[in-house]
């Protein structure tokens, strides 16, 4: 089964440190929750993460293999990344964009075949947007953009998930349709997630481990009951926290 693993990873952007010494490793079945204040360096750790940058020292290793000797696109075959915004310059349709999701898959000059466009027909179905396979992508509005592109991530079918905050621009009713579709790929396919979030609340009900980035090169990464806890949220958010025990769990309010 396939899992990504850093070791003694250092991390930083224009000077600032964002991780000392990080080892983690996201195996099959765990769904990661990656918190932290705005400006704190989630999006370049999940960018080293997925190979697009180097880090200051230490390895990333996608299935035991230093990530930086891989071909791009044996690492797509495995390993997907949502980035954090959604923009669509160039005019195609939304069954031609989420096709893209298929290429890693296919040989050079290979078109998709039924079964690749069955594959990404399923796909926007699971997000919400069957129908739509003839629409322009230019003329989305931001939460539809942000589920198209999840519905590619989807067809690439990686056993990684890197997720720069896929609920962003999205309402109540899409952000939990999107967190749920993470949770099937995680608990029923075996793959692994690592999710950015702002919502703490999203977190505690749906990941399994959460790794907090508190600045200076400082975290701390655990299983979420152990993790998700008033005085570390009052740490990283610097800001007074209120837990609240519900029917499905703790969750946590702003304090006065």
């Amino acid at each position: 089964m396939t899992s990504l693993a850093c070791q003694s990873l250092d991390v930083s952007i224009a000077g600032k440190l964002i991780c000392t010494q990080l080892d983690l490793q996201l195996a099959p079945g765990q769904f990661w929750g990656l918190l932290g204040p705005n400006g704190i360096g989630k999006t370049t750790l999940l960018k080293c993460m997925a190979g697009l940058s180097c880090p200051d020292t230490g390895r990333v290793l996608l299935e035991n293999q230093a990530i930086e000797k891989l071909p791009r696109r044996a690492i797509a075959r495995l390993l997907g990344m949502l980035q954090q915004h959604t923009v669509y310059l160039f005019d195609a349709s939304v069954l031609e964009t989420v096709l893209t999701g298929r290429h890693p898959h296919l040989d050079y000059w290979e078109r998709e075949g039924p079964n690749d466009k069955q594959t990404a027909l399923d796909a926007l179905q699971a997000v919400d947007l069957e129908g739509f396979e003839s629409r322009s992508v230019t003329g989305l509005s931001g939460g539809e953009a942000r589920r198209l592109a999840f519905a590619s991530l989807i067809v690439q079918e990686p056993a990684v998930l890197l997720l720069d905050e896929p609920t962003n621009h999205l309402d109540i009713k899409h952000q939990v349709r999107i967190m749920n579709l993470v949770e099937k790929q995680v608990q029923q396919m075996q793959h692994c997630a690592l999710t950015a979030l702002h919502d703490v609340n999203l977190a505690a009900r749906y990941c399994s481990h959460i790794l907090m980035l508190f600045g200076e090169g400082e975290w701390q990464a655990g299983p979420a009951d152990e993790i998700l806890n008033q005085a570390n949220l009052e740490r990283l958010y610097q800001c007074p926290v209120e837990p609240v025990q519900t029917s499905a769990g703790k969750r946590f309010l702003p304090g006065n």
